[in-house]
Order: structure tokens, then C-alpha cells, then sequence
């Protein structure tokens, strides 16, 4: 069925929409800063972990694009405001707790539970309508009811661009991770570093 839908794309339209998700996903924005930002606080396998929970989100609102529920919530601006404000309060109460916790301990970077991270991650990008607002208006500009079922294609199409995007986020996630060891460790900075990022995030859902 959905492989029968995807293999009616042309190749070149269906290539062009890969190469355009992957500029835009290795672009930085919320998600990479967000998964740079647990890899500097926690290491490059809690970065990586985060970029894996953005991934999750970015699922559901693949979900909630191919089903039609995406435009009934874009329809409200009422509901993608409390939308952002809800994702700036959690950004803001990470950033809070990353500013109050003690320096890292090297021995015990690797203690923090992978679902707490993939967790964040997933709700980060949940709390953020950008996402959604995007693939309303991306996903259906490589369609075409020659293909087949239109529901078909979002979630084919979709699918990819959240595989593509997912290791893209992991990578910067797992960057920001060997990069924080390596550059902040001796300094005792990386949980305030971390805790800057947050709040920037948090910051730039407030603030269009």
C-alpha cells in the first residue's frame, strides 16, 4: 500500500524532497539547539538521546498532519499560542534547573535515565508548533493525487523526513556532547552553558 504510493513518486521530485528536508534539518533550529544543549549538559550519548526524543515528536506530528487533525489546530491560533507558551515554560524550567545543578561528574555523566532524556527531547519538540506549521506546508508540495491516496504520501513522506531529520538532530546532539567534554569540562561551565541555550529556546517561542 504505502510502498506502492512512495514508488509512484518520480524519483527526481521524491529526491529533490529528501535533499530539501536535509538543508533544512541541518539548518540549526530549536531541535538541534535543544539536543546540542542536553549534550553539553550531559554528554554526547544524552545529546544523541535527545535528537532520538525530538525524532519521536516530530512523529506525531507526522500523525497528526496525515490524519487532518494538523489544520484543525493550525485553524486556532488560540491553541498554538498556549502551544508556545507552555514549550517556552518547560524550556524555561530546564534552563532553571540546569543553572542550579552542581558541576558534572565525569564518572557519573551516563547516570541520567535515556527515557528522562528522550522524554525532554520528545516534549520539546511537541510544545513547539513550528513543526507541525512546517509539514502543513511542506509535505503537501510533493504530492499529487497521480501518486495515489493522499493520506498515502503525507505519511510516507513524512516518515522520511523524520529519519532524516531524527539522525541529523542525534549528530548535532552527540557534537554538542564531545564538543561540551572537551572544551568546558576543566572550566565548570557546561551545565550554565546549557542552561543559556534553554533559556534562549525558551525565549525564541516567546518572542516572533
Amino acid at each position: 500500500m504505502i510502498w506502492d504510493t512512495l514508488a509512484a513518486i518520480p524519483w527526481p521530485q521524491l529526491a529533490g524532497f529528501v535533499a530539501g528536508g536535509l538543508v533544512l534539518n541541518v539548518a540549526p533550529g530549536q531541535d538541534v539547539f535543544f539536543a546540542t544543549a542536553c549534550g553539553v549538559q550531559g554528554g554526547a550519548r544524552a545529546g544523541a538521546l535527545a535528537g532520538l526524543g525530538v525524532g519521536f515528536g516530530v512523529l506525531v506530528h507526522v500523525a497528526l498532519t496525515t490524519l487532518g487533525l494538523g489544520a484543525v489546530v493550525a485553524a486556532h491560533p488560540g491553541a498554538l499560542t498556549a502551544i508556545r507558551w507552555l514549550g517556552a515554560a518547560y524550556l524555561a524550567v530546564l534552563a532553571v534547573q540546569a543553572w542550579r545543578a552542581p558541576p558534572p561528574d565525569p564518572t557519573a555523566r551516563g547516570s541520567v535515565r535515556p527515557w528522562t532524556i528522550i522524554r525532554r527531547g520528545m516534549l520539546s519538540n511537541l510544545l513547539n508548533p513550528k513543526p507541525l506549521l512546517f509539514l502543513l506546508a511542506f509535505l503537501p508540495q510533493f504530492t499529487s493525487p497521480a501518486y495515489g491516496p493522499l493520506w498515502q504520501q503525507l505519511l510516507a513522506l513524512g516518515l522520511i523526513f523524520a529519519f532524516t531529520g531524527t539522525l541529523v538532530t542525534m549528530a548535532y546532539g552527540a557534537a554538542g556532547g564531545w564538543l561540551g567534554m572537551r572544551l568546558g569540562a576543566r572550566l565548570g561551565v557546561l551545565n550554565k552553558a546549557a542552561a543559556v541555550l534553554f533559556g534562549a529556546l525558551a525565549l525564541r517561542l516567546v518572542v516572533r
